[in-house]
């Protein structure tokens, strides 16, 4: 994946040295970090979470760290502010799309108050949030996220409408990636994801964004891991269910649970239920696969 390529090349086109595993283990990762004295690590959301879980991570000397990064999916604020406090060095989160276009990143350090955002446009990148009419938004409305950059395909190899679909143009004819993502600019042009556009939940007519749900639940001290999903309902169309993993130690129940964030959240963000999984369904590199989680229910 690009994520490989992006620290495996520059290493080695620099003399460096590469730690390799052949398969993910978090208390191998740091047990090689400290007896091989590693600098700079290459990581995916899910491999911070189950590093910093670890049970005795603050007897391992990480002390040589001089960078992480993050990238394939948002960093949660709570992780961030864990790995800071916890693990030497510096976190840089990076977001874009292998086909290029959007590129964005958070130094960490540098800016503790943005630590729910992805961080601002690198050098040369640009950035725009438009509507379902591809009207380009201002700061602070939700829309997708679409991008251009000195890097960015030609197409999909002998995928002509897939191509197409890809592209959005400005105003001034300039073409633009689409990313598939929905976001929103602040004021000092950091950008936020919400949620892939196609997990979206309309429930009622109103636009619900699984993240800001996900937050207010993993606020909670009894959740580890958690996917929001929209399920059919009579009711309301849709409306969003908490898939939860919980905590080793905690035996909070679902009624609980659910009381507690929904006094959190807006009337028209409300979960209908919450379900508790031993684990979620995971891609290869990390990122919740929802649509597994959602099939279920779509079925029935």
């Amino acid at each position: 994946s690009n994520t490989s390529l992006v620290s495996v090349l520059p290493t080695l086109f620099n003399g460096g040295t590469l730690v390799l595993m052949a398969k993910f283990d978090a208390r191998q990762f740091l047990e090689l970090a400290e007896a091989h004295r590693v600098t700079h690590a290459m990581l995916v959301p899910v491999q911070y979470q189950r590093i910093l879980a670890v049970e005795d991570f603050d007897r391992f000397d990480l002390s040589s760290f001089r960078l992480k990064l993050s990238t394939s999916a948002p960093l949660r604020g709570p992780v961030i502010a864990e790995a800071m406090r916890r693990w030497p060095g510096n976190l840089l989160e990076v977001y874009g799309l292998t086909e290029g276009g959007i590129s964005t990143s958070l130094d960490c350090a540098a800016f503790p108050g943005k630590w729910d955002s992805v961080g601002r446009p690198t050098e040369g990148a640009q950035l725009c949030i438009i509507d379902e009419q591809g009207n380009v938004l201002p700061q602070g409305e939700i829309g997708e996220i679409v991008g251009r950059a000195g890097a960015m395909m030609r197409g999909y190899y002998k995928r002509e409408e897939q191509t197409r679909d890809m592209l959005w143009y400005s105003p001034e004819g300039e073409a633009f990636l689409r990313s598939g993502d929905m976001g929103r600019l602040d004021e000092d042009g950091f950008l936020y994801i919400l949620d892939r556009r196609k997990d979206m939940i309309i429930s009622g007519g109103f636009n619900v964004y699984p993240e800001d749900l996900e937050k207010a639940l993993l606020a909670h001290p009894a959740v580890a891991d958690v996917a929001v999903i929209g399920i059919p309902s009579e009711q309301w169309g849709e409306t969003p269910l908490g898939l939860v993993v919980r905590r080793a130690d905690s035996e909070v129940d679902a009624d609980a649970l659910l009381e507690w964030s929904n006094a959190r959240l807006g009337k028209n963000q409300r979960l209908s239920g919450i379900e508790f999984r031993d684990a979620l369904p995971r891609s290869t590199i990390g990122k919740i696969l929802k649509r597994e989680l959602r099939a279920p229910y779509r079925a029935r």
